[in-house]
């Protein structure tokens, strides 16, 4: 076995000196400096675009819950802004050279809120629950066969293969911590602690009101004292973006991620005196906007088609239009943020009208009395509030060389069903998350063996390669970094000609922030992570 850092000089892994250090290792790198002592007590209020329909996400991905679930349920690690890994409940973990064994020392004296000890049963149950139940965890964790716990503060995960990028997948929002003496016999979709947390982390849960916000309060007997600063954290559901703006300018709320108003709004409240704006905290989640063909449509069917459509799409025009500058062009399935493995070669099918214009005459598809060469709809994922103006110039790029779309609204559910479940659709716009590696986040929509009916933000083009298939079911388990980082190149150039989707830009992604708040953004997942160390000025 090896530890995953060097040893430094004090001849202690990183992982333990970051443990011992706490706040000062790392939580002032973002500012440049130094700063004064965080302050004790306060409430700070984070601002959602929608309600979580759970506070545990055990079961569920939506950003909601997400957002709220590490506040009480911790992880095993969290991470730096480059994905390295750092101690939560687990303080130092070393993996096998051959990559099927994972030895995780956790953290003594960890208390349930109900008082109950902190012990590596609850680990193997959580992750082995996980691997069962939640909608990543089950590909996550498909090459985990057992976690054995040979004392309480040891946790030792083996796999029948290796999975390289499990170690970036333990932070609390997505493989979150779970007290097993409240979930074991249950069914944990409907277990009443979703509603009602009982966790390890800094926040006690007091009340969610249905429709307006939930409250959560410090929890005194926290493992890291004197955290956390705050007394109280509330989470403010706020549907409308105009209205989250208006929040942010009058200081009703002090946070909020992921670009948390409408973009038309940002370059005004950059000039607020009390706003503040950061890009840090938001790299354990990078996204891909795109427009998915279903390739079962008479027409995307056609790969001349899908060429026309890629050489007509404009994405300076997007990038500037629909997204006000807040995006980067993005021709990769693979967001620009994933260093390692972006490929930065642009389309092979640049913007070029008239080429769009003779590949759909050789497709068959020659314009008519009317100048339509056919019509389609377009449906749109409504979850993003730039997603109508983005159907619009899609539109607009698309009639220029005859197709013609016709863009159809519907609530989140129905596109679930539509698009997952139905299968009744020519092509859609959606963005989907590449989260902290292309295994976990971009596999699932072109890897044939992932086309599911009625599975959402699965592989809806119903994209089937065998070599596409050979690379990424290789860079799954390959432990060569090199290696690993060739067959996700290799996949992107060969999907870049095959187009079964257009991958259009990256989102920039931009907290808010009150100048009164502090502490909200150290790691790799900002927001999302417990919030220990925030605090507000008086």
């Amino acid at each position: 076995m090896h530890s995953i850092h060097e040893a430094a000089s004090s001849g202690l892994p990183v992982t333990r000196r970051l443990a011992l250090l706490g706040t000062s290792a790392f939580a002032l790198a973002p500012y440049g400096g130094l700063r004064a002592a965080p302050r004790r007590g306060g409430t700070l209020t984070i601002a959602l675009s929608s309600e979580p329909t759970a506070l545990v996400s055990a079961t569920t991905v939506v950003t909601p819950a997400l957002s709220v679930s590490g506040k009480v349920t911790e992880g095993l690690l969290q991470y730096d802004y480059d994905l390295n890994p750092l101690p939560e409940l687990a303080t130092e973990w070393s993996i096998s050279p051959d990559g099927l064994r994972y030895i995780f020392k956790l953290r003594p004296g960890v208390k349930w809120h109900d008082g109950k000890d902190f012990t590596s049963a609850d680990v193997a149950f959580s992750l082995l629950l996980l691997k069962q139940v939640h909608p990543r965890g089950r590909s996550t964790f498909a090459n985990l066969t057992e976690v054995l716990t040979p004392d309480p503060l040891t946790a030792e995960l083996r796999l029948a293969k290796p999975a390289p990028y499990l170690i970036k997948a333990l932070v609390g929002a997505e493989s979150p911590i779970l007290p097993k003496h409240i979930y074991e016999g249950t069914d944990p979709a409907s277990n009443p602690n979703n509603a009602a947390p009982i966790g390890t982390g800094p926040f006690l849960f007091k009340e969610w009101v249905r429709g307006s916000h939930v409250i959560y309060e410090r929890n005194p007997n926290y493992r890291d004292a004197p955290k956390p600063y705050l007394d109280q954290l509330i989470i403010r559901f706020i549907p409308d973006p105009a209205a989250r703006s208006a929040a942010f300018e009058t200081g009703q709320v002090d946070l909020g991620y992921r670009t948390p108003v409408g973009l038309a709004d940002v370059e005004r409240l950059r000039r607020h005196p009390d706003l503040r704006f950061e890009e840090k905290g938001n790299s354990y989640s990078f996204n891909v906007t795109k427009l998915e063909f279903n390739l079962d449509n008479e027409y995307f069917r056609h790969l001349k088609v899908r060429q026309a459509v890629a050489h007509a799409v404009d994405r300076a025009q997007i990038a500037r239009i629909a997204f006000f500058g807040n995006t980067v062009p993005c021709a990769s399935p693979i967001a620009p943020g994933l260093r390692a493995f972006h490929d930065p070669a642009p389309s092979p099918y640049a913007h070029d009208l008239a080429k769009a214009e003779k590949l759909l005459d050789e497709a068959g598809f020659p314009r008519g009395a009317n100048r339509i060469r056919f019509r389609v709809p377009l449906d749109f994922n409504p979850v993003l509030d730039e997603a109508r103006r983005l159907s619009d110039i899609l539109r607009a790029n698309l009639g220029r060389i005859g197709i013609a779309v016709d863009i159809r609204a519907q609530d989140t559910g129905s596109f679930v069903k539509r698009v997952y479940a139905d299968r009744d659709f020519a092509f859609t716009t959606n963005w989907l998350s590449n989260l902290f590696d292309p295994t976990v986040g971009v596999q699932r929509t072109y890897w044939s063996k992932n086309f599911i009916r009625g599975v959402p933000f699965s592989n809806c083009t119903h994209y089937s390669n065998p070599e596409v298939d050979r690379l990424l079911e290789g860079a799954a388990v390959e432990n060569d970094a090199t290696r690993r980082a060739e067959m996700f190149r290799e996949f992107q150039r060969i999907v870049a000609v095959e187009v079964p989707d257009i991958n259009l830009c990256s989102p920039t992604y931009l907290t808010i922030y009150n100048k009164r708040a502090h502490g909200h953004s150290l790691t790799a997942n900002g927001v999302e992570a417990n919030l220990a160390e925030a605090y507000v000025d008086a």
